[in-house]
């Protein structure tokens, strides 16, 4: 009875070291149980030999696409340990069983291929019981579908003739890969369970017990060549219901890996192999017929043609996610590899783990690179920032990540952060220009740094023959830094300064590229805002002919030609403009103007409500002033077309300069914050989305008014501004609207506090200035009129109807030749200046 129970429990121990593949404490448990029951002599010759093959698969791992290996000394030993066991017949059906599979495992190992498959025709694979079964048994079970498998792969097919026996042979050998795919999961599985109870029995120690479980080459054969081949078939619909089985199986430990695998693999299929019509959901059968399997190859089965006894577990439950497209099935996938890549991480620097840490990284890598498509395509910006910042954890030293965040924060509009991400990337590539670039871009649009653009523009610049065709982008780039600072200065002389620093950088960068459209264009606008007309003509037409079509250049052509009074040539060129931009409201803004002078106020008006309905079709927006009632020009009903950012706008804040400088940027965050009081105390209803299509619909609102201004209609004019005021109630350009209609009323007191709320948001409005001065040069308060038209005259010594003001009020107070000086000076820019502003168009690289 003791001998029984003895043996009974070194069985147990011999089982338990099988299932868990602690194949060095067999010969010792072997040895004690020849002592223990000698009859049991053929069972150790199994177990020996299933020791020695299995440690020397260890020490000699099969690599894919290896050649017959031939005969070892060891392998020897295991035959014979085999053949004694299988000869001798002592053995229990169930070890016959075992016995032929190992023998069939060494005749693979040795290259034999048809002996492998005989060995497999003694023993009917498919009648092997998996339900109770030991854990150990359903390794060797999904061991040997996985090796019949790669043994028909190595066997030359059939004749061609025989096309359909070539098919049947194709289907045997998938649903070998399949059967051990499904019973190597439910191994795994299984072998994890008894791995916890076992630790939850027994005080928790280091060990063998508490190693992961490793595949080997039979078992992730079986799990990953299956799709292989529907893939390589051209079967995408059996190959991706096979990476969804993979994956909604219970996951172990073991698998961990080659779940981030697969998810990754399948979020790329989904991502460029499969469009929304073509996608099924994983709870859905999959389709009969589906447009992504290859229709010239025979044998597509849509699903299984086979059953297991038993199967591996998966996750099930009332609340699962289940994705409803191919990019939300793709991302989640992409999120579930990009958690598991952060956790198995590795951080460390020392040489023994720099192979792990470089395949951890490559591994994170490929996951970015794909959510960084899956994402861009949906424009989440704003989320693949989020992601990539999770990926600076691996990102010492590595330019690819950081570069991808940097882009990435730029797209999300967080601009500020993506130059302090581009620092980083200069300094790991300092020899690469477009980097810089992208800096200076950021810095003289949204960000205004004009100090940092320099700085990186002149990186470009001082890399010399290192930056090739990229140099003369440099000159661009600090030439548009000089523009914008000479806009920026408020003494004159700084301003003429600038303005030559400006056209020499354009000039130079016009030599070095004489075929870029942008340098010919800039050098053009910079002779322009010098109001050098002639000049500038000839390099806007240099511009166009280098690039026809470009919708600054044409309106560049346009302000000239109305700076030379040749309004209805202007704008027939602002029409032809349109034409091809017919939703560019800079271009229709400088229509209303030419429009006004050229066919009268009624065709402009006509033009403004033209421009509202453009905006309705423009923008999903709803006006928080609406109120069911419909507008003086037009109903504003909301119609969604098209996303928000696609089109270039001159500032809100000022609408005689579209390129933002640092005054109107105070003034419009002054403006802003103003704006969102008065607003929360009219009314609860924030406006919806970015201010940038406020702002226009603000403008449009305001070119009417000053339309109606124009025809003396001052009810219409105050309905106007009133609409504008709904959006923005403290903006300065709305103060000055009321300030015009004020006068127009014969109201100069009113003008005046309206001019003067104004200003004390936006100091350098000059067109306020301007009126400010004259308003108190009507009060006879010629002292001050004089210092504020003189300031304005600093602002923008360009302005003709500034000095003309300040010419009358020198005037007035009999200093004639000053006044004379002026009034000269206002005849000449007169004569050279144009509808709007040059400096409507906007700078930016």
């Amino acid at each position: 009875m003791t001998a029984r129970k003895s043996g009974s429990r070194l069985e147990t121990e011999i089982e338990r070291c099988r299932s868990e593949g602690q194949w060095d404490k067999i010969p010792e448990l072997v040895r004690q149980l020849s002592a223990k029951l000698i009859s049991n002599d053929d069972l150790g010759e199994l177990l020996l030999g299933e020791c020695k093959l299995q440690s020397y698969l260890k020490e000699n791992p099969i690599k894919q696409g290896a050649s017959p290996r031939g005969q070892r000394p060891k392998l020897v030993e295991v035959r014979k340990h085999l053949t004694a066991a299988l000869d001798r017949g002592n053995l229990k059906p169930d070890y016959l069983q075992e016995a032929s599979l190992l023998m069939a495992k060494l005749c693979y190992v040795e290259g034999d291929y048809r002996e492998a498959i005989s060995c497999y025709g003694k023993v009917t694979l498919d009648d092997l019981q998996l339900v109770g079964s030991p854990v150990y048994r359903l390794s060797m079970i999904a061991e040997a579908y996985a090796t019949k498998g790669l043994c028909l792969e190595k066997l030359p097919a059939a004749s061609p003739s025989l096309s359909n026996k070539n098919v049947d042979r194709d289907l045997e050998i998938i649903t070998c890969y399949e059967k051990s795919g499904d019973i190597a999961l439910l191994y795994l599985q299984e072998v994890e369970k008894a791995l916890s109870a076992g630790m939850q029995n027994r005080s928790p120690k280091p060990g063998p017990v508490a190693q992961e479980q490793e595949l080997g080459y039979f078992l992730e054969t079986g799990l990953q060549r299956a799709h292989v081949i529907h893939f390589k078939n051209g079967n995408l619909t059996r190959g991706v219901g096979r990476f969804r089985e993979i994956l909604r199986a219970v996951e172990t430990r073991t698998t961990q890996n080659l779940r981030m695998t697969i998810a990754r693999q399948l979020a790329e299929i989904l991502l460029r192999g499969m469009c929304e019509q073509s996608y099924w959901s994983p709870l859905e059968d999959p389709p009969t017929a589906s447009p992504l399997d290859d229709p010239l190859r025979p044998g597509h089965t849509p699903s299984k043609d086979y059953a297991l006894s038993r199967r591996p577990r998966v996750y099930s439950g009332e609340n699962l996610f289940c994705p409803q497209e191919n990019t939300e099935e793709a991302l989640l996938l992409l999120l579930i590899s990009e958690s598991m890549a952060n956790r198995d991480a590795v951080l460390s620097r020392i040489p023994e783990h720099n192979n792990d840490r470089i395949i951890s990284l490559q591994s994170a890598s490929v996951v970015y690179d794909l959510l960084t498509i899956a994402l861009g395509r949906r424009g989440q910006y704003e989320m693949l920032s989020e992601c990539l910042e999770r990926a600076m954890k691996f990102a010492f030293e590595e330019f690819h990540l950081w570069y991808q965040l940097a882009l990435s924060l730029m797209a999300a509009g967080k601009s500020a952060r993506a130059v302090k991400v581009l620092k980083e990337c200069i300094r790991l590539k300092p020899d690469d220009p477009t980097i810089p670039l992208l800096a200076v871009k950021l810095c003289i649009g949204p960000l205004h740094w004009l100090e940092e653009g320099e700085c990186f523009a002149k990186m470009v610049v001082d890399m010399g023959d290192k930056a090739a065709e990229f140099r003369a982008k440099g000159y661009l780039a600090i030439g548009l830094v000089y523009s914008l600072k000479a806009t920026d200065a408020s003494l004159r002389g700084m301003q003429e300064e600038y303005q030559r620093k400006a056209l020499g950088a354009f000039q130079r960068a016009q030599s070095l590229s004489p075929t870029d459209h942008l340098a010919a264009f800039y050098l053009a606008l910079q002779l322009a805002v010098s109001r050098q007309i002639p000049e500038a003509l000839g390099y806007v037409r240099q511009a166009l002919q280098l690039q026809g079509d470009d919708v600054h250049s044409l309106h560049l052509l346009s302000l000239l030609l109305s700076a030379q009074k040749h309004y209805h040539d202007a704008l027939n060129i602002i029409e032809m403009a349109l034409s091809e931009y017919p939703e560019n409201f800079i271009l229709l803004f400088t229509k209303v103007k030419l429009e006004t002078l050229c066919r009268g106020p009624e065709e402009a008006l006509l033009t403004c409500k033209h421009m509202l309905q453009i905006w309705k079709s423009c923008y999903n927006l709803t006006n928080p002033s609406d109120s069911g009632r419909g507008s003086s020009l037009l109903d504003r009903a909301i119609a969604d077309r098209r996303q928000l950012n696609a089109m270039t706008l001159p500032d809100f804040s000022d609408p005689e300069t579209g390129s933002v400088h640092a005054t109107s940027m105070a003034a419009s965050r002054v403006e802003q914050a103003l704006s969102e009081v008065a607003s929360s105390l009219q009314s609860s209803a924030p406006k919806q989305g970015p201010l940038h299509p406020w702002m226009t619909l603000a403008q449009i609102w305001l070119h009417a008014a000053e339309v109606y201004i124009s025809m003396c209609k001052p009810a219409e004019a105050t309905a106007c501004t009133q609409e504008a005021a709904n959006l923005f109630p403290m903006s300065h350009n709305v103060l000055y609207m009321r300030g015009q209609v004020a006068e127009l009323r014969g109201n100069t007191e009113e003008a005046k506090r309206c001019y003067e709320e104004a200003l004390s948001i936006s100091p350098t409005h000059v067109k306020t200035m301007q009126r400010l001065g004259s308003i108190l040069h009507q009060l006879q308060r010629y002292s001050l009129s004089e210092k504020v038209l003189r300031d304005a005259v600093q602002v923008n010594s360009t302005a003709h109807d500034v000095w003309n003001s300040l010419g009358e009020v020198l005037q007035a107070q009999g200093n004639a030749s000053a006044a004379t000086e002026c009034f000269l000076t206002a005849l000449e820019l007169e004569a050279s200046s144009p509808i709007l502003p040059f400096t409507i168009i906007p700078r930016q690289l």
